[in-house]
């Protein structure tokens, strides 16, 4: 295990910048996706705004107005920003808030992501050096693609697609106070469908974050069981 974080590190360093992306990228997408679904499929936002309280977030924690419990749980929630588009009679349309608890799952999918894609590139370089190219020619690894590494890309590709979908979503005037992003364009469902709905997306963004954790351990591992076997003079 010690070995495989050490091998994870170690591609993070090397493809800094491609982690960097990474993460910036589903925390942009996570961002921007739901406002932009809503915006097309109900009505264009109107509102944006960071929550002005936030100032007095660390006078509120330091004083001894609550119990340290009661403290940690607003702060996960607590909202960080919103968007809202107005509708009639001063009723919102619908709105789409970021709390503290959401821009940790979007962390927290960013690395995950980041450090596969990593791992990935890391292990396509070793597989395209001569001497591991003459040996899968040769028949030498259990692997029969010319291009093993492109199963990886596969796997990585459809769980971005599938996370993505299926990211829950803090929303008002949708149904349902979470929904995944597919979910958002679809209107004039029953009841019972968005409760499903709503219900589905918190369970499987779970899914998706295991299946992306399962397999940067499982590049992790062919990286750092990798033995290059190329002749040595």
């Amino acid at each position: 295990m010690a070995r495989m974080l050490q091998a994870t590190v170690r591609a993070i360093r090397r493809r800094a910048v491609v982690f960097v992306l990474v993460v910036a990228a589903i925390a942009a997408l996570n961002l921007v996706l739901p406002p932009l679904v809503l915006s097309v499929a109900r009505k264009p936002y109107d509102y944006f705004s960071i929550n002005p309280w936030l100032h007095n977030l660390p006078s509120w924690l330091a004083s001894g107005e609550a119990t340290a419990s009661r403290k940690v749980d607003f702060v996960w929630n607590v909202a960080v920003l919103w968007f809202v588009a107005s509708g009639e009679y001063d009723a919102a349309e619908w709105g789409f808030t970021v709390t503290v608890a959401d821009i940790a799952r979007w962390a927290l999918m960013g690395v995950l992501f980041g450090a596969y894609f990593t791992l990935w590139l890391e292990r396509r370089t070793q597989l395209e050096r001569p001497g591991v190219a003459a040996a899968f020619q040769k028949g030498q690894t259990p692997l029969k693609s010319g291009r093993p590494w492109s199963r990886g890309g596969v796997v990585g590709t459809l769980l971005s697609t599938l996370g993505f979908t299926t990211m829950p979503c803090s929303v008002v005037g949708c149904g349902a106070p979470v929904l995944p992003v597919v979910g958002l364009a679809l209107t004039g469902l029953s009841s019972g469908t968005i409760a499903l709905l709503s219900g589905a997306s918190r369970f499987l963004v779970w899914i998706v974050l295991a299946g992306v954790a399962a397999s940067t351990a499982v590049l992790a591992r062919q990286v750092t069981d990798h033995r290059d076997p190329s002749p040595r003079f």
